[in-house]
């Protein structure tokens, strides 16, 4: 269906003007002549219809020229158009692989974003597992300096409730050879067996109330060294857990070292890919570029073909108006 304002009798006018200006109406040149409006699927028809008139008009065959002519001009019309074709099909080709390229080359990069955000936390976990690593070395320190000393007390106060021991055991003795002599002045001497006795009595009051006070000191004694001692399993207690919590630490920086060397790989590979894909956008640019090359020496073709077919038409102008000359009056 034609455009607004295109139809026959246009076509016809323009067709007629190309012809008085001596140059072929062709589809291309019927266009230009209308202003580059209509379509060239209804100038054709329309050229055709024209033309089957003009020939059913026509009784005189058309010259061996006017065919070669017109031959040619279709020729070049139709070499131009594949031409044209042909380049548009290739641009549009090498559009569509630059995009793929291009969307692919931005998604490595996207991923290679990723990875180094990634990498970046993994170091800084890694960074805050050793510092915490650090600080439970530290306190393990602190616990194995507080146990030891712990152990030198409990030793210290072992040594001292054994010289209390000792010197307890003095005094029983002590007590035992008072009651003896206590015994022996008796018999010997009932005279002063009240006197003795009271200052026997005396000394055993005195002997009984250091006695009570050394074993007051030795339950109190005991009483911080049962102390101690549960101190003490409580400190190993939580050192054998800082151990344990230790390992784990250690366990879970051997897992992150792996995962981050894992990303790396990851990452080196992705690289690597980007690096391809570089490659062979280059590669691309320089298919364009020939491709462009080709265009060019393309299209100085087809304008070679043009001025060949002016001269060709030109000489078959000459040829036409020579026969003319030459034919019987």
């Amino acid at each position: 269906m034609a455009r607004g304002g295109i139809n026959k009798a246009v076509v016809q006018k323009a067709r007629t003007a190309l012809l008085a200006r001596g140059e072929h109406p062709s589809i291309d040149a019927v266009r230009i002549e209308l202003g580059n409006t209509g379509s060239k699927t209804t100038i054709h028809r329309y050229l055709k219809e024209l033309e089957a008139a003009d020939q059913g008009r026509s009784t005189a065959p058309i010259p061996f020229s006017g065919q070669l002519a017109n031959l040619v001009a279709q020729l070049a019309e139709q070499l131009q158009e594949e031409a044209q074709a042909a380049v548009a099909a290739e641009r549009e080709q090498l559009a569509s692989e630059r995009r793929g390229y291009q969307d692919r080359i931005s998604q490595a990069v996207e991923r290679c974003h990723q990875s180094e955000a990634q990498c970046a936390g993994l170091t800084e976990q890694l960074q805050v597992a050793q510092q915490a690593l650090q600080q439970d070395r530290q306190v393990r320190q602190q616990a194995e300096v507080v146990n030891a000393r712990l152990l030198q007390a409990n030793r210290d106060l072992e040594t001292h409730l054994q010289d209390r021991g000792g010197q307890i055991r003095s005094l029983e003795e002590k007590h035992q050879h008072a009651r003896d002599a206590l015994e022996h002045y008796r018999q010997a001497a009932k005279e002063q067996r009240e006197q003795d006795q009271r200052r026997h009595e005396t000394q055993v009051q005195q002997l009984q109330l250091e006695l009570r006070q050394l074993q007051q000191t030795l339950m109190i004694k005991q009483d911080e060294l049962t102390q101690l001692n549960r101190d003490n399993a409580r400190v190993l207690a939580e050192a054998r857990q800082q151990q344990k919590d230790l390992h784990s630490l250690q366990r879970q920086l051997e897992q992150r070292e792996q995962t981050l060397a894992s990303e790396m790989q990851t990452r080196t590979q992705v690289e690597q890919e980007n690096s391809a894909l570089r490659e062979r956008c280059d590669t691309l640019q320089g298919e364009v570029a020939r491709l462009r090359e080709a265009k060019d020496a393309h299209g100085q073709q087809v304008q070679s073909l043009q001025e060949r077919l002016v001269e060709a038409l030109t000489q078959l102008k000459i040829l036409g108006h020579s026969s003319e000359d030459t034919a019987p009056q």
